[in-house]
């Protein structure tokens, strides 16, 4: 049961689902609010413009196997309430997916970042809201590190793995500028997946020669998980090894949760 019943989190819950051409509440199947529809359709128009270079996204997208929710300022602890809810619903949906690639996405009506430590600083800001949300309630994914300075680090919500990939209109890379601060949260699961059946360095090649295309080089904090922490690739920042990631998990000792 999704254990995020609190007033605010009720209160700011906004996830929504795309079936038969429309997005639809999913807790109702009403409508979303015009704003949510209007970011929603503008995101779905970059996703799957042929120039976009994430072949993930583009399948969620496609095949409507992908959650929606549009929130307060990123940061606020209004955002984070109704974030962890919806978060938490997209993760008791997961098994609807089957097979297919899934994300969930959210944008957030603010701040528009001036540059790219500003957004990093709200991204990592959001992440720590959200952790220390569901520390009470779930352990950090067993397969991951909880420990961002580690090679196997991967954010974890609902004891489930995620890679995070950040949207903001002041990215230095092209293909993550979008008008609204959007975080994309991307079961790892998936991930490992492809490597199991072999598709894994195929998917990477085709991002890579579109990332070539449009903008003329890779994204140089690219790097396979086990390698190098994929904190640093959240925001889309480029960061030297010096660079320490400001998230903490809490610690993790109650043997009674799920």
């Amino acid at each position: 049961m999704n254990p995020f019943t609190q007033p605010d989190a009720l209160a700011n819950s906004n996830y929504s689902r795309y079936h038969n051409g429309q997005l639809r509440r999913a807790d109702s199947d009403e409508p979303p609010t015009p704003l949510t529809s209007f970011v929603h359709d503008g995101l779905r128009g970059l996703v799957l413009n042929d120039q976009f270079v994430c072949v993930g996204g583009k399948s969620a997208f496609r095949h409507g196997t992908y959650g929606f929710g549009m929130y307060a300022d990123l940061g606020s602890p209004q955002s984070a309430a109704g974030l962890a809810r919806d978060l938490c619903s997209f993760i008791e949906d997961l098994p609807t997916f089957g097979d297919s690639l899934s994300t969930y996405v959210a944008s957030f009506t603010g701040p528009h970042p001036q540059d790219e430590a500003a957004f990093e600083r709200a991204l990592w800001g959001a992440l720590q809201s959200l952790a220390d949300l569901d520390a009470p309630h779930h352990r950090w994914d067993p397969t991951v590190s909880s420990d961002p300075a580690d090679p196997r680090f991967s954010f974890s919500f609902g004891g489930v793995a995620f890679f995070v990939v950040g949207l903001h209109a002041a990215s230095s890379r092209i293909a993550r500028r979008f008008a609204w601060p959007t975080l994309i949260f991307n079961p790892h699961r998936q991930f490992e997946q492809l490597r199991e059946s072999g598709d894994f360095a195929r998917f990477r090649q085709v991002i890579r020669r579109g990332e070539m295309r449009l903008q003329g080089d890779v994204n140089p904090m690219l790097a396979d998980f086990g390698n190098r922490s994929e904190a640093m690739q959240y925001s889309g920042r480029r960061v030297s090894g010096a660079w320490r990631c400001p998230f903490h998990a809490r610690p993790d000792d109650d043997s009674t949760k799920d």
